[in-house]
């Protein structure tokens, strides 16, 4: 969940990043008493995600900055839209775009992404979630654009919940000396009722015993289309399926398709391409200069 706190801790911390002793090209060319009037414009199709964000680049830049948002996250927007508009002191708007738009560009390229995956698994039942994959740091923002674009949330953290991967199994049977089923029972006995297990699998002949462990959720990783398919005849019903690896847009239907519950990708957040997104601006000062109702536009280097 993507909290005001997370906000103000990421934001803050690039706004400093980004003008660390200050703004030296607007205080050698922009009056003091200069205002400005920015729209926020979309220059290609997209979903829309991290308005707050984008808002509060400006709100913590300058309190006098206002910012009227036309669209909302999860909004669907088409070239030309505009989706916000921002007036307030000039130079303090022209020292927080590039944060602003850097957000927004971010997170509604991860939302339009997660849209096409929605969108191409909309015959079947299964969710499309996300992964750890994530920038570091950022997390809460990359989760954040994912719902926006109609996706689920994996678990957020290594706190959240129980998931054995491969390396795990091989350890736990190893070093408890028990097969897999009774080691994988050992270790659900230690946790509370609330807590979630799940177990990856990379092969078809794993899947009975993790199941026999009374798990929640199977993982079956890497797995082809035909061994998906008899994978989720195999566990009919008795655990949640997970299919994860080897995702992509051309792939993820057929992957639906096989019955799975729910289809994990990295893409998401490790590989979307940034939305084209820009502030386009016009300058007014109180008094007569060579600044008075110059156009500027674009988002700034």
């Amino acid at each position: 969940m993507l909290t005001s706190a997370h906000i103000a801790t990421a934001v803050s911390a690039a706004l400093l990043e980004d003008a660390p002793w200050g703004d030296i090209t607007v205080e050698t060319l922009i009056p003091g008493d200069a205002t400005a009037c920015a729209t926020l414009v979309a220059r290609e199709p997209g979903v829309l995600s991290g308005i707050e964000v984008f808002a509060a680049a400006f709100r913590l830049t300058d309190a006098r900055i206002h910012v009227e948002r036309h669209a909302a996250d999860g909004d669907v927007f088409a070239p030309g839209q505009t989706l916000a508009t921002v007036t307030g002191p000039a130079r303090s708007v022209l020292t927080a775009e590039r944060v602003a738009l850097n957000f927004a560009q971010r997170m509604s390229g991860i939302a339009s992404l997660t849209r096409s995956y929605v969108d191409a698994v909309a015959h079947t039942s299964a969710r499309i979630t996300d992964t750890r994959k994530t920038t570091p740091g950022l997390r809460a923002f990359e989760r954040h654009a994912v719902a926006s674009g109609g996706g689920r949330n994996h678990r957020f953290s290594l706190s959240d919940a129980v998931m054995a991967k491969d390396n795990h199994l091989a350890v736990l049977v190893q070093q408890s000396g028990l097969s897999l089923t009774e080691a994988l029972l050992a270790a659900r006995a230690k946790l509370g009722h609330t807590t979630h297990f799940e177990v990856e699998v990379d092969r078809l002949d794993q899947v009975a015993p993790v199941l026999a462990a009374g798990v929640d959720t199977i993982m079956l990783d890497n797995f082809s289309i035909a061994e998906l398919r008899e994978g989720v005849e195999l566990i009919a019903g008795r655990a949640t399926v997970e299919a994860s690896g080897g995702v992509s847009l051309d792939t993820v239907a057929a992957i639906a398709e096989t019955g799975v519950d729910v289809i994990s990708v990295g893409a998401l957040t490790h590989s979307a391409r940034a939305i084209d997104l820009g502030l386009d601006m016009t300058l007014e000062v109180a008094t007569e200069s060579a600044f008075e109702t110059a156009p500027a536009t674009g988002a700034g280097a």
